[in-house]
């Protein structure tokens, strides 16, 4: 007798039991080949997945960062030019 089930999809439409084993298919495939031989790509992904709220966590303080030195790189209209000396 058939039966009900539920599958997940990645983006190139491979089908996984489980939405996790799609997502990391989804990242390995963002990540491409990485290493000689088998890609390391697919633990790399796995990784990724598990330490995620770390990873955003940095990349929210990664973005804090940048958006502080960009407004202090606005300098120009604290800094008065000299004239040059002449020759």
């Amino acid at each position: 007798m058939a039966r009900k089930g539920t599958g997940y999809f990645d983006r190139r439409g491979q089908f996984f039991k489980t939405g996790r084993e799609a997502t990391v298919s989804d990242i390995a495939g963002l990540l491409g080949q990485i290493g000689d031989g088998e890609s390391l790509a697919p633990g790399i992904a796995q990784t990724l997945l598990e330490k995620r709220a770390e990873i955003e966590r940095l990349f929210a303080e990664h973005d804090a960062m940048m958006e502080a030195e960009e407004s202090s790189e606005d300098t120009s209209s604290k800094v008065t030019k000299l004239p040059r000396p002449a020759s």
